[in-house]
């Protein structure tokens, strides 16, 4: 009888994130649209989940991005390729920015929804939309000295990201520098990065519960047709991502010399651990490993792919053109040219740092809309609900991306065995 038990116990499995989330979504449309009175009572779920988020992901940040710089080595040997890294990295999420806003404004996404927010959606965003006055206080100089946390400490208590950042970049440069003495703070630095992925882990377990107080909220406010067209928004990103991959970034392996789909398959294992978590942390160090083995040198490896987990988000920055030209048309507001100009480029500053971590484009997010003042910040609320499966789109076209860069760089630079990256990829 015993037996029978631990078999029986043995045998079962929790069910996975993914699936709980899906759960989650369905069940919360479901009590949206058949019991909307009990939306106030479970609102709480989603303002915890987002609360927890914030907590964690400004530390860790920090440790990431202050990691990466110092692992590129020495700032005077690495300056041309870190120049030319940084140089890539803009061109490419400022060209695919302006894209996603000109597909977005073509097809009108979202001008079928009429939001209008309520004291409640300004209360649960308060803490994220705080972070985006700093953006344009007084102009370029306002923005410039907004950077600049008033103590290193205040950065953090403020959920910052952009503060985190700078002082992140500062901290990393100093310590790359300081040789034998900063090797304890380096690894202060690596056992806090650890401590505060951890976190994260445990804190995107409550995903299920964010998901459905956000999904209950959206139905039970403005029906099912506001859902199927969020559903239609998530759909129309996956598509922009799919093209990014197979378009953008395949023509770049091909002048590069490289079959794209090989390659793709060559990463086939570690695109599917980011596709059940929704970030890539977990697979950096094997990104590496395989990259060097195709045949990049090691120096354009350990520049390019940790700086690109902070600098190369070709997929936020997607999402940023596409949310914000969706939630300007869900709220009825008029953009100019310049208002959308401003746009694009607070999203390019405010998209910097923040790598796969999922709930931390939501900050972004925030940040970049104060760029837009007219329209209504707590109208990203809408958003809340399918956030965890655009994350999915997101971690995957950020990890194409940067899996792709440095082949790019290395073809540049002549810092990769095309021969050798042949062989591995069987195209011989």
């Amino acid at each position: 009888m015993s037996g029978n038990t631990q078999r029986t116990s043995a045998s079962f499995r929790f069910p996975s994130l993914f699936v709980q989330v899906v759960f989650a979504t369905i069940l919360g449309l479901l009590v949206g649209l058949f019991a909307p009175s009990v939306a106030p009572d479970v609102r709480w779920t989603t303002d915890l989940f987002l609360k927890l988020i914030v907590m964690a992901v400004g530390p860790l940040l920090f440790c990431i991005v202050a990691l990466g710089i110092i692992g590129a080595g020495s700032l005077k040997t690495v300056g041309r390729l870190g120049g030319r890294a940084l140089l890539y990295f803009e061109a490419m999420t400022t060209l695919v920015l302006f894209v996603s806003v000109g597909i977005t404004m073509l097809l009108g996404a979202g001008k079928g929804i009429r939001f209008v927010p309520t004291p409640g959606d300004e209360q649960l965003v308060a803490t994220y939309s705080g972070n985006a006055k700093h953006l344009h206080e007084s102009g370029v100089s306002g923005f410039l000295l907004s950077l600049i946390p008033h103590t290193p400490v205040s950065a953090f208590t403020d959920g910052n990201v952009l503060q985190i950042l700078f002082l992140a970049i500062l901290c990393g440069c100093c310590l790359n520098q300081m040789g034998a003495t900063a090797a304890p703070v380096i690894t202060l630095l690596e056992s806090l990065s650890a401590l505060f992925s951890r976190m994260m882990r445990f804190i995107i377990c409550l995903a299920p519960l964010g998901v459905f107080g956000a999904m209950v909220t959206t139905t039970a406010r403005y029906g099912l047709g506001t859902v199927l067209h969020l559903a239609s928004f998530v759909l129309l990103y996956f598509v922009m991502i799919a093209f990014f991959i197979v378009g953008v970034l395949g023509s770049c392996l091909k002048i590069c010399g490289l079959n794209p789909i090989r390659f793709a398959r060559y990463f086939r294992e570690e695109s599917a651990i980011v596709l059940t978590t929704t970030t890539s942390d977990a697979v950096l160090p094997r990104i590496m490993e395989k990259l060097e083995a195709l045949g990049v040198e090691r120096q354009v490896v350990g520049l390019v792919v940790p700086a690109g987990y902070s600098f190369n988000l070709d997929a936020l920055s997607i999402y940023l053109g596409l949310a914000v030209i969706f939630l300007a048309n869900a709220t009825g507001t008029h953009l100019t040219f310049w208002q959308i100009g401003t746009m694009l480029v607070t999203a390019l500053f405010t998209s910097k740092g923040a790598h796969g971590v999922p709930g931390v484009a939501i900050v972004v997010l925030a940040a970049t809309l104060a760029a837009v003042p007219s329209i209504p910040v707590a109208s990203l609320v809408m958003l809340l609900a399918v956030d965890w499966f655009i994350g999915i789109a997101r971690a995957l076209g950020n990890f194409a991306g940067n899996c792709v860069a440095p082949v790019v760089i290395g073809r540049w630079e002549k810092k990769i065995d095309l021969e050798q990256a042949k062989r591995v990829l069987g195209m011989h």
